[in-house]
């Protein structure tokens, strides 16, 4: 790819010159002869370098180099002085260019050293890159006692090798959960396995867990190894394991408690050292009562319940979720208008962090770089789904409307509303309740 170098220089003989060269090298050139043109070219481009003269006629490029290294961490930058100004030019690394030329410029000496620093600035996207990553796995836990207790909880579980059963509504963040104490335990280096048992159903889901022989069925057309030979010597994660078949439940109680299994079609007993993590949005205790789940499945998985309680019930944290969110978007709460905020903290988000993040992404998107305001928060500028009826009215009004424009697509209609669409599933039968 083309590099983009901004050269910021009042010489016009010097600068044409240096932008005819570098152009047959390959990079792409724009020119600015002062401080307020170079301010403009960076505000409307994106740039890879900079080549800075420090002499300009409308100020000290020292002070733009501050305005660069603040905004653009791995920008690449060279600055140019005049002979004998030895000192500026070290001032210059000290507040963070890559490096410093005196006039006359030796050009291609000032070819290798931008090559060297654009190596330097991509190695800088690459480490902030990681870093980005490195924050976005840490889950947010908030200062309520409901989250302090279950961040306890799960650094409890992090340092032992436990079953662990995630409990919660939907969109709470289980999965990440689930996943964070895996990277923390001693089996972070071997395999996160992944399973949701409400996406998969009998033998689809036996196969799926347990693997298969050649023949085993109609559409086992070779061997195949299941997700708990996988997960062998790392954990295994068994997401909505309260829709799991009632089939299924009773083989893999005697997995849990041998950790021995056979492939569909096999008589050989196979062995899997896996950590086991299960999630559900169920009351297991509820269904066991009713006989919709196993009561000895049940207690041999809840050994280390973990529970993490819906947004409407940590009011509290909710500000500092919003801004977490928005850490991973690259912006911050100032984004919003006033007002913006108190639109998200009077709904009752039934979807929960995910519900929000979602609202959160698209209201970015909708703005533009602008601040958020209550036209950026369609679906939930009217407050909570379950508060009065006609505000209710309101709502159901909004949602159809969508529904209609996108031609019926629940999909597309939820995506609009910055909603799930499991969210707008129990909206449209709240509706159809309503109407009859």
């Amino acid at each position: 790819m083309q590099s983009k170098l901004l050269l910021v220089d009042d010489e016009w003989v010097f600068s044409s010159s240096t932008a005819r060269y570098l152009s047959r090298k390959g990079f792409f050139v724009r020119e600015a002869g002062t401080l307020a043109a170079a301010r403009t070219a960076v505000a409307g481009d994106s740039f890879n370098a900079v080549l800075l003269d420090l002499g300009l006629p409308d100020g000290n490029g020292i002070e733009f180099l501050d305005e660069l290294r603040a905004a653009y961490p791995a920008l690449a930058i060279i600055v140019i002085t005049g002979s004998g100004d030895i000192p500026v030019a070290v001032e210059a690394m000290k507040r963070g260019a890559d490096h410093f030329l005196s006039k006359p410029i030796d050009l291609t000496e000032l070819e290798l050293f931008l090559n060297k620093s654009l190596e330097v600035g991509q190695l800088r996207r690459k480490h902030a890159a990681h870093q980005r990553l490195s924050k976005r796995n840490e889950p947010f836990f908030g200062t309520s006692e409901a989250a302090r207790h279950a961040q306890e909880l799960a650094l409890l579980a992090a340092e032992s090798d436990a079953v662990v059963l995630i409990t919660g509504e939907t969109g709470t963040g289980k999965g990440v959960i689930a996943n964070w104490i895996h990277h923390r335990s001693y089996r972070r280096t071997m395999s996160f396995v992944e399973v949701n048992c409400s996406m998969l159903r009998g033998e689809l889901l036996a196969s799926e867990l347990f693997g298969h022989a050649r023949g085993a069925f109609t559409s086992a057309s070779e061997n195949r190894s299941g997700l708990i030979d996988t997960a062998d010597g790392g954990t295994l994660f068994l997401d909505e394991i309260g829709d799991m078949d009632a089939s299924i439940q009773v083989q893999f109680l005697k997995v849990i408690e041998e950790k021995r299994f056979r492939r569909l079609g096999e008589t050989s007993v196979r062995h899997s050292d896996f950590r086991l993590i299960c999630a559900t949005n169920h009351d297991l205790a509820s269904d066991v009562a009713r006989g919709a789940f196993r009561a000895d499945l049940f207690y041999r998985l809840n050994v280390l319940p973990i529970h993490l309680p819906p947004l409407r019930e940590i009011p509290d944290d909710f500000r500092s979720l919003v801004a977490y969110l928005l850490a991973g978007f690259g912006t911050t709460v100032e984004q919003f208008e006033r007002g913006a905020m108190e639109i998200l903290q009077a709904y009752e988000w039934p979807g929960n962090t995910r519900e929000l993040k979602n609202v959160l992404e698209r209201a970015l998107l909708l703005a533009r770089g602008q601040p958020i305001g209550r036209s950026h928060l369609r679906g939930i500028e009217h407050g909570s789904p379950r508060q009065d009826s006609a505000n209710g009215r309101s709502i159901a009004a909004d949602v159809l409307a969508v529904l209609q424009r996108c031609g019926g697509d629940k999909r597309l209609a939820a995506r609009e509303l910055g909603i799930s669409r499991a969210t707008l599933y129990r909206r449209l039968q709240s509706i159809e309740g309503t109407e009859q």
